[in-house]
Formats: C-alpha cells, sequence, structure tokens
C-alpha cells in the first residue's frame, strides 16, 4: 500500500532509488511545500496544489528513478486512488503568462473581448466560454481562424458554410473557392512566419544514427517536388490515383505532395500491409500506379517490400532503394527506378518549376482507409478541405507554431502521416522523420539530436520505452508537448513520459479518419489529467447518449455512446465503397433538430467534465446487469501484478444463455512468470475493490501476443470469436 504523501520519509525515497544527498533534500523541500499547502482550506484542492509545486519548480528531474515518480505521483493523489469520488488527479496546469502565447490563448486575447464582450476574462478562465460560442457559430470561428494558417485561395469561398442543402447534413463548407493546398504548404508567408531560408524537414537515417541531421529548406523541398512533379506529369494524367507504400521518408513527403500539386490523387498504403491487402486498396481506389521501396528498413534489418507490391499490382510501380542510390532486386519490364522516374523530368528545363493544378475545395486529394477490423476497410476520401481541418486543431491544440520541431513516429498509409505533413507546413513548423525503428535508443537520439519540440506518440510505443529502458541517459528537455492517439492510454506509462521532460502535457487525441480531426483533444488551456481528454475540439458540439439514445445534461457525470453534431468542418460526406449516411447517420437520435453523427466510442464524463473514452460501442459488456466497458476492466487488471504487461478483457454469453461470463486474456513481461489461476484471484480482487464487487473473472487466458490491427488498434473481436468457437467445441463434445 502506497502511503499518503504526509507519511514519506527519507528511507522511502533511498528506497526509490535516490542518494542519501538527493533524498534528503526532496524531503526537505517537500515538507517546505506540505506546510505552505496545509494553510489552504480546501482540502480537495491540496494535492493538486502539492503536485503543481512539484513539477513547477522542477523537484522531479527526468534523471530520478520513475519508481520515485511513481511513488511521489500516488502518494500526493493518494485519496484519489484510494476513496470514491476524489478529485481528478491532474499533472499539468497552464500558466496564465504561457497560455496567452499559446497560438489559441493569443486568438482569444485578440478576438474573445469583442466576440464574448465583458464576460471574457482570460484564455485560461474564458475558454468553455469560449468553445461554446464557437459550437454556436462556426462561421465565425472559420472565418478567423484561416487567416492563421497558410492557406491561400486562387478564387476566394463565396462564404464559409451553406446549410442550403438538406441532404447534405454537414453543410458545405468554403464553396466556390479554388486554391491547391500542396501549394500552401510550399510557398513561403509572413503569418505564420514561413520563409524559403526557413526548415522544413529534418532527419536522419538509423543506419547513420551516429552522424549529424540532415536538413531541408522550403525553397529546397519546393524544387524537389516541382521536380517530382514533372515526372509524374509525364507518366500520369491529372485526377489519376497513385499509390504510395512506402516508410514516412524525405521522399515518400516530397513523393506526397507533388501528386497533390500535380492534380492527381494519393492513395495511402501502409508498409506493413499483407499483398492481399495492398490490392483491395489498389482495386478500391482504381490506382494508376504506385510508388514503393526495394526494402523496409527497421531495427538493422531489411524487409522485402517491392515482392508484396507486385504480388498485388498490376499498374507501373516505381521503386525507389532504401540505401544509396541503387536497387536490390530486379525490376519487373513494366516497372521503373525511382532514378530513371525522376530522368524523365530532368530532361526538360525548367524542371524545377512548376505551376500547382489549382481545384476546387471538395476536389479529392487523398484516399485513406480505415483499419478494416470488419470486412473491406472504408475508403474515405480527403478533399482539400480536410488538411485545413487537420492543420486547425493541431494549430489551437497541439500548440504548433514557426519554429518547433514536430517528430511523430507514422506512416502515410494512416491518418497521422497526411495530419503530420499538413500541421506542419501550413503552420509554420519543421517536420522531424527518423528513417528506421522508432523502438530503440537510435531514436531517441534523433529526438534529442534534432530538438525536437513536439512528441507524438501511441500508448505501446511509450510502453515499450519504458519497459526496455532504452531512452535512459538523452536529454528530451526540449520538449514543451506529448501527443497521443491510437488507443486508450496507460496511466503509469505516460506518468513516465511527461517527466522525461519536467512534466510537460500529453496531448490526448481521438477522432477518425472520416473526420481529418480528432473531435475530442487535450488543451494546453486547461489542466490535464493523464489518459483523459479535456475538450471537445473547436466548434465540434457533442453530447453522450444514454441505453435509449435520450442525451444526458452537458453538465452531468455519465457514461455512454457519443454522438457528434453534423456540422463539422472536414468530416467527410461521401465513402467509396459504403453509403456514408449508413455508416454514420442511420438509426441516430435527433438533437435540436437534426440527425446526430455516429462515431462508435463510449465515453465517460467525470465530474469534472473530462472524458475518458471507454472502448468502442462493440466493446461494452453487461456483467450481472451492470454495463461496463472493456477499457474499464482492464485498467484495473493491469496494475494487478507487476508481471503483466497489458490485458484484453471480453465477456461471452455461454451457448446455452446465461448471464455474460467475463474472460480476461493476459501477456507477461518479458522475463515474468506467473499462472491463470494465481492472476485470477489477484484480477476478481482487483475488479472487486475497484469497480464492482459483482463482477466474477471467469477465464483467465495467457497468451504470447494480441491481434491487432496494422495501425496497433486491439482486436478484441477476434478474442471473442476465439472464445465463442472454444465453448461452441466444449458444448457439442
Amino acid at each position: 500500500m502506497v502511503k499518503s504523501v504526509r507519511e514519506l520519509e527519507v528511507g522511502d525515497f533511498l528506497n526509490a532509488g535516490l542518494t542519501v544527498a538527493e533524498a534528503n533534500q526532496l524531503y526537505r523541500l517537500l515538507r517546505d511545500i506540505l506546510s505552505q499547502c496545509l494553510s489552504d482550506t480546501d482540502n480537495d484542492n491540496q494535492p493538486s496544489l502539492i503536485w503543481r509545486h512539484l513539477v513547477t519548480r522542477k523537484l522531479l528531474k527526468p534523471s530520478f528513478p520513475h519508481s520515485l515518480h511513481h511513488l511521489l505521483y500516488h502518494s500526493v493523489y493518494h485519496s484519489a486512488f484510494h476513496t470514491q469520488h476524489a478529485s481528478l488527479p491532474l499533472y499539468w496546469f497552464p500558466s496564465l503568462d504561457n497560455s496567452k502565447r499559446t497560438n489559441l490563448g493569443r486568438f482569444m486575447e485578440t478576438h474573445a473581448p469583442q466576440l464574448l464582450g465583458p464576460s471574457y476574462k482570460d484564455p485560461i478562465s474564458s475558454y468553455r466560454l469560449f468553445h461554446n460560442f464557437s459550437v454556436q457559430h462556426p462561421q465565425l470561428y472559420w472565418s478567423l481562424l484561416l487567416k492563421e494558417l497558410s492557406v491561400s485561395f486562387v478564387e476566394p469561398p463565396k462564404c464559409i458554410l451553406d446549410t442550403s442543402d438538406p441532404s447534405r447534413h454537414g453543410g458545405t463548407w468554403l464553396p466556390g473557392s479554388v486554391l491547391n493546398i500542396a501549394d500552401c504548404c510550399l510557398q513561403p508567408s509572413s503569418h505564420p512566419y514561413k520563409p524559403d531560408d526557413s526548415l522544413a524537414i529534418v532527419w536522419k537515417d538509423e543506419a547513420f544514427h551516429d552522424s549529424e541531421v540532415n536538413r531541408i529548406t522550403l525553397k529546397q523541398l519546393r524544387e524537389q517536388v516541382m521536380l517530382v512533379a514533372n515526372a509524374i506529369d509525364a507518366s500520369f494524367s491529372k485526377g489519376d490515383a497513385i499509390a504510395i507504400d512506402m516508410q514516412m521518408t524525405v521522399n515518400a513527403v516530397i513523393i506526397y505532395l507533388a501528386i497533390v500539386l500535380a492534380g492527381c490523387i494519393v492513395v495511402s498504403i501502409a508498409d506493413s500491409f499483407a499483398p492481399k491487402e495492398i490490392a483491395t486498396r489498389l482495386r478500391v481506389s482504381k490506382a494508376k500506379g504506385i510508388f514503393t521501396q526495394d526494402f523496409i528498413s527497421r531495427g538493422g534489418r531489411k524487409f522485402p517490400l517491392y515482392s508484396r507490391v507486385i504480388e498485388a499490382a498490376a499498374c507501373k510501380v516505381i521503386v525507389l532503394p532504401v540505401i544509396g542510390d541503387d536497387l536490390g532486386v530486379q525490376l519487373r519490364e513494366c516497372d521503373v527506378s525511382w532514378k530513371d522516374f525522376l530522368s524523365s523530368s530532368r530532361q526538360h528545363p525548367g524542371s524545377h518549376h512548376y505551376s500547382p493544378f489549382n481545384q476546387s475545395i471538395d476536389a479529392v486529394t487523398n484516399i485513406l482507409f480505415s483499419s478494416g477490423t470488419t470486412g473491406e476497410p472504408k475508403a474515405i476520401p480527403w478533399t482539400q478541405l480536410s488538411p485545413i481541418r487537420s492543420a486547425a486543431d493541431g494549430w489551437a491544440f497541439i500548440d504548433i507554431q514557426p519554429g518547433d520541431v514536430y517528430c511523430w513516429p507514422t506512416n502515410l498509409g494512416w491518418v497521422m502521416g497526411p495530419t503530420l505533413i499538413y500541421s506542419c507546413f501550413l503552420s509554420g513548423a519543421t517536420l522531424a522523420l527518423y528513417h528506421g525503428s522508432p523502438l530503440d535508443h537510435g531514436f531517441g537520439k534523433f529526438v534529442q539530436d534534432a530538438g525536437v519540440t513536439i512528441l507524438g506518440t501511441v500508448p505501446s510505443l511509450v510502453k515499450t520505452w519504458k519497459n526496455t529502458q532504452c531512452m535512459e541517459g538523452l536529454d528530451w528537455t526540449k520538449i514543451k508537448t506529448f501527443c497521443s492517439t491510437g488507443e486508450t492510454s496507460n496511466v503509469d506509462d505516460d506518468l513516465w513520459l511527461s517527466s522525461r521532460s519536467y512534466y510537460k502535457p500529453i496531448i490526448e487525441c481521438c477522432g477518425g479518419t472520416e473526420l481529418a480531426s480528432s473531435y475530442i483533444m487535450g488543451s494546453t488551456l486547461q489542466p490535464q489529467a493523464f489518459g483523459t481528454f479535456s475538450t471537445a475540439s473547436m466548434t465540434t458540439g457533442l453530447v453522450i447518449l444514454d441505453e435509449n439514445g435520450v442525451p444526458y445534461p452537458d453538465d452531468v457525470a455519465c457514461v455512454g455512446e457519443v454522438g457528434l453534431f453534423p456540422i463539422y468542418m472536414g468530416a467527410t460526406d461521401r465513402l467509396l465503397n459504403a453509403d456514408n449516411d449508413e455508416v454514420y447517420f442511420k438509426g441516430m437520435p435527433m438533437y435540436k433538430g437534426k440527425v446526430l453523427r455516429r462515431h462508435g466510442d463510449i465515453v465517460k464524463r467525470t465530474a469534472e467534465g473530462y472524458l475518458v473514452v471507454q472502448g468502442r460501442a462493440d466493446d461494452t459488456m453487461n456483467l450481472g446487469g451492470i454495463k461496463t466497458s472493456s477499457v474499464e476492466i482492464e485498467r484495473v487488471c493491469d496494475g494487478a501484478d507487476e508481471c503483466i504487461l497489458e490485458t484484453a478483457a471480453i465477456s461471452v454469453a455461454p451457448a446455452h444463455g446465461g448471464p455474460e461470463q467475463l474472460i480476461i486474456f493476459v501477456v507477461l513481461k518479458k522475463g515474468y512468470n506467473s499462472d491463470a489461476e494465481t492472476l485470477k484471484r489477484k484480477f476478481a480482487k482487483a475488479i472487486q475493490s475497484n469497480l464492482n464487487p459483482l463482477f466474477k473473472v471467469s477465464l483467465v487466458k495467457i497468451v504470447p501476443d494480441f491481434p491487432r490491427t496494422a495501425s496497433n488498434k486491439l482486436l478484441r473481436r477476434v478474442l471473442r470469436d476465439q472464445v465463442k468457437r472454444e465453448l461452441s467445441i466444449q458444448s457439442r463434445l
């Protein structure tokens, strides 16, 4: 049992790994903080006040052992972890001075006094008021916000939003406008400040981890993109769909922008896919060509990629070497090397100059795909509006500014790849790319050497960094913001991550490819708690629905399926291989005269108004007549024993009827051993103590790993189907 902070002694700090001198100094400083905070008459506020002192005074150093950080966090918030209805354990707090220097804070200081009148106070205390205003007046918000991004129209929009067509639930945004969104990325601008000599991309190859970081300016990037766009013109026609199936390298980014600049459509394919998955995406998108690599380089090893692509592709394949200038594979007769592809452009004078192909705002520039957890993946078209929404949310919540260096290990096959490109180049930030595996020290050294200020992650990546201790000895203190998406965060892993940079905020992002954004996020204008979302994104309205589809009041703590307001700038209004209305609107209730948009998440709202995603609607379970979520069960079970790496909770109804049975799958940490019966007892105790004494664990299964989508989302459905088959066989026997 962890002690409360007032019970801690010097010996506790020694046991957590501090030296005698460090332990004595920290103990003395902690006692000073406690004596200051004792005068606070608000007992509920005391823990957050104590923690705020600890982090703002930088007493918890990144070099201290994680066990020390864990001890203090859990001791300070002892009541939150050991009593019901305690206040949310906050770990990061905005300051008023810094809030006014954020993008959104500065924007509010400029515009909110006029928009909100005397009710406006400052960016922190007036944030929710301003957010509500943006939901009620999206046209006003977007008309002002567009001026903050590097978006220039060849023909300006007739208006911001046209709602005259009842068949378009989300309205028509920026009608009549014409532009080329890739050209917006490549041209210099004064606001945001993005001169020709600004750094556009910094990168490093894992094979050269001791070498200097490579750099390319905006002008150099533009010249490279125009060279490739000229070569695309020589081989393809306007409007052709052209796939990219390769690692997210500098060349991949250049190719992406060149395809859009040339008036063609990018087809995004993750480099992890098998030939069958590649073939499906090429067929659905009707791709006329595909860019790929001869191999994938990961952790010093080479894995075949071109051979997978040609098994799937009948169209022309343009092949880049993963290392050096020469390919390591023999090409088919119809395919062409990167070197030969570019030579067709270099033969023409002015190959570094290109006139962008300008199109209407609703022209498709990118076809992305859902994870494909069931059946054929949804083909989601991104128009030129989608990148604007993507970049705007990053600008407002992640606070991406000129001079920032933004790194997020990802792939162009997933929504984060295009989002990262547009968020950097439309905000004036530098894109940081690591050509290799993000799982080891080499990636962390790149983050240090490149001076990364914003680092994006997925929770499983953070878990690996923490458990392998591969980032020890590195300086990540230039990082001002972390981001996380893709799956539910683990509190202890996030504690480790935030502590690497003196407890900077981790901005949680939850959305979807079809929204071109996150519908809920963290904000640098609000205090943050690990694994939670503090706000809906700007202009985004949502409700939480009860079992009958009736919205809970906005200020009530509750759990239910989320419903989004349909007026949502950037959300798709079409799918290439499915009915958009059927997928996102059919069967959803009406709210204030409009049908809500389905997203499929089960969301918990706390008493303080923070949001926690509890899994997908199909990951809820009914245990003894009480509805709960897989994520809630897993949160408790993950901490039941130190041998546990992760858990997955499912429920299955017995073959012949009866109440649902709770089954927990477990992956053990490397080098640890346990047995299913021991874990079953520990899980039962943890669940009954922390969730509900009526919940019973029927079965525990230890497995080597969990089935996941290529984007790393846990496939509980596969585990559920596996158990159903086993129960069915047992029943027949």
